[in-house]
């Protein structure tokens, strides 16, 4: 009995000065792939690392896992098309003995070696990521970059690739997180503050979605794409207030566009300021003369004025405005009404009975 304990103890103790062996002689074959670069010498590295790991106490082991997780996130990058075979990718062995390493606390004592593998598993995860996005499989990539950012890194090209992946995957809550963060950054930029926006608008939270692009707006106050977003939110809201605090400026961006033209003019009809909107519809049709709802809209002031002041500047001008709103639509039902409102006043009966008439018939059908 004795006898036999002796031969375990004896070969226990042998098993550890092969385990011991393999460590040192793979640790040295590591060092000289670093120093070369030379793959042989990382194959090498990779055969005593798995001599080293035959039994669970080896497995256990801090430095086993330590070397393991150098060789094999080394062949991660290096064997991107994974040429050699492997049991387990090397991707899954190298996280897996990073969390043997975290379970055990040891890294305090290799921290230069945790943060050298945790650097070759991020540049293999996003490669690997970005060849499945090439290939549509959005959900794996997804899951990639996910890895990547437990590894603990702080880079707005992954956060971003998280985010919009979150998007299209309707991940919205995880989007916005993401998001979020990207904002938090020094290098945000004004298309995390639109896409935010947006993500907001999808699940219908319309103060969030102002909220970001007013933040935005602060951040980049000259920013096109987030001063025109905000004008059009502004207009379906009808805060034609808010509008007029910025439609000037966007504007000056794009003097002829017709449409900011004639929101101005609605704005500040709306405020009562009719001087500067009449100034903006009669640009609107300087740019575009057969614009409808300047045409309408210029009517319809000079309608109202002659309705008070029946002279003869307004009636003219009522009048042409009028009339060339209704050339542009002979069945506008607005058109027609203030052709029947004016021809009323004017006492022109025989148009006035043309108007109604057609009126009528578009009513009724």
């Amino acid at each position: 009995m004795r006898a036999l304990l002796t031969s375990l103890i004896l070969s226990a103790t042998s098993l550890t000065v092969v385990a011991q062996s393999n460590i040192k002689e793979g640790n040295n074959s590591f060092a000289l792939y670093t120093q070369t670069g030379d793959i042989k010498n990382l194959e090498n590295a990779r055969k005593f690392s798995d001599a080293a790991f035959k039994t669970r106490k080896d497995s256990s082991s801090v430095r086993n896992n330590v070397l393991r997780g150098l060789v094999y996130s080394s062949l991660a990058v290096v064997d991107s098309t994974r040429k050699q075979k492997y049991t387990i990718d090397p991707i899954d062995e190298s996280l897996n003995t990073l969390k043997l390493i975290d379970k055990k606390k040891a890294y305090r004592n290799f921290p230069v070696e945790v943060d050298y593998i945790k650097q070759n598993l991020a540049t293999a995860l996003i490669y690997k990521s970005n060849v499945e996005l090439k290939n549509n499989k959005f959900e794996e990539a997804y899951k990639g970059f996910l890895k990547v950012d437990s590894l603990g890194f702080k880079n707005a090209d992954l956060k971003f690739n998280l985010a919009t992946l979150a998007v299209s995957s309707k991940r919205y809550p995880d989007a916005i997180k993401y998001y979020k963060e990207l904002i938090k950054q020094d290098s945000k930029k004004p298309q995390y503050y639109l896409e935010l926006a947006a993500v907001y608008e999808k699940i219908g939270t319309k103060q969030d979605e102002l909220n970001t692009l007013s933040a935005g707006r602060l951040e980049f106050p000259q920013n096109k794409d987030i001063l025109f977003k905000l004008i059009d939110i502004y207009a379906k809201n009808e805060s034609y207030d808010a509008i007029l605090t910025i439609i000037d400026e966007a504007i000056k961006l794009e003097p002829e566009n017709v449409e900011l033209n004639y929101l101005a003019g609605y704005a500040y009809e709306d405020a009562k300021d009719i001087r500067n909107a009449k100034q903006y519809y009669n640009k609107v049709l300087r740019l575009d003369a057969n614009n409808y709802p300047s045409n309408l809209a210029l009517g319809l002031i000079y309608l109202k004025d002659f309705l008070k002041s029946k002279s003869d500047e307004d009636k003219q001008y009522a009048q042409a405005y009028l009339l060339k709103a209704n050339e542009i639509k002979p069945y506008d039902v607005n058109a027609l009404k203030a052709l029947s409102t004016y021809y009323n006043a004017i006492e022109d009966y025989v148009q006035l009975d043309r108007v109604n008439i057609l009126l009528n018939q578009l009513t009724v059908n």
